[in-house]
């Protein structure tokens, strides 16, 4: 029996196989690999590659489809670091591999062909150009090449650190210890009490933009003890019982978001002025209206309020839980 990610008819019906990021199914081989995978997966026919500058990928354009995986040629003319490449896995046989690349978009002098563009991963999400599972395989890219830039160097002796295993690893020269790819725990929890949410906003958010609270799950503690020390910490609001609803992998550099429902015990908000510059309960039926774009306009006739866009978990708890019930403690 192949494994899930090469049955063809196994379709993933849970809430975090909807989200943005998620659809990666390839098959990684991570405990069969040899040091030399990744020479040997370059030098296969159907080898296809994604290149990957400062948290930005190399499109290409046929018309208005954008191709995210180039052959090898293809690549050739953007500054690929091919001994920093890593092998991400499999796709029906064909390696799928992630090169870091030396363009700087920033550059004003950086000039490219027509038919290719640099696209931020945030914009590759909302505008879809790229599959499902193409936007997943880039995840794991980006987040495992920001691992490996981050990890030059051992966190035990200060030694010189080098990559094992076509990228699924790095190897310390001096004490010789493994150190393997970061995944940084983050809770994003959609608290809710009866009929109304709570909703808070961050410095760096676009005006108008309300979001579920967040924050790092800290050593030592469980998912949801998590979510009640940060909601307390960033709104005052105590936390009963918490409810699992989706995780999304997040690049930016390399997260796993776990989204959550939590059930209010208070209702006073103390803020913490801090983190954010404000926070507040919303109705059912006020989340309903910003989602249907018939919330309360400004004096400029721009709305009020908004959430963040639907490739973000955050998203999908608020729209779950206003449209379709999700995240109720009676």
């Amino acid at each position: 029996m192949p494994p899930y990610f090469l049955d063809p008819n196994f379709q993933p019906t849970e809430h975090s196989a909807k989200l943005a990021f998620s659809g990666n199914h390839l098959d990684r081989q991570s405990e069969a690999r040899e040091d030399d995978c990744v020479d040997r997966a370059m030098e296969h026919s159907d080898a296809q590659f994604i290149g990957i500058a400062r948290g930005r990928v190399v499109l290409r354009f046929n018309g208005e489809d954008a191709i995210g995986f180039h052959p090898h040629d293809h690549l050739s003319d953007h500054q690929p670091r091919w001994e920093r490449a890593i092998l991400l896995g499999y796709e029906n046989g064909a390696p799928r591999l992630a090169v870091p690349l030396g363009l700087n978009p920033d550059d004003e002098n950086l000039v490219l062909p027509d038919d290719v563009k640099l696209v931020d991963f945030r914009s590759l999400a909302i505008q879809k150009l790229l599959s499902h599972s193409e936007l997943g395989q880039m995840a794991q890219g980006a987040a495992t090449l920001a691992w490996h830039s981050s990890a030059r160097y051992c966190g035990r002796c200060g030694g010189q650190t080098e990559m094992k295993g076509g990228g699924v690893k790095r190897h310390c020269q001096s004490c010789k210890a493994d150190q393997f790819p970061r995944t940084d725990p983050v809770v994003i929890m959609l608290t809710v009490r009866g009929d109304k949410c709570l909703l808070g906003r961050s410095p760096h958010f676009p005006p108008g933009m309300y979001s579920a609270l967040a924050g790092f799950v800290e050593a030592g503690e469980t998912m949801e003890t998590a979510v009640r020390r940060e909601t307390h910490e960033e709104s005052g609001i105590h936390i009963g019982r918490v409810r699992y609803h989706a995780t999304q992998p997040w690049p930016f550099p390399h997260t796993l978001m776990i989204g959550c429902y939590g059930e209010a015990l208070s209702d006073e908000i103390v803020r913490d002025e801090g983190e954010l510059d404000d926070c507040r309960w919303f109705t059912r039926d006020e989340i309903l209206a910003i989602l249907d774009g018939n919330g309360p306009l400004t004096e400029d006739d721009v709305p009020q309020f908004f959430t963040p866009p639907n490739i973000a978990i955050a998203s999908r708890l608020v729209t779950d839980w206003a449209r379709n019930g999700e995240g109720q403690f009676d």
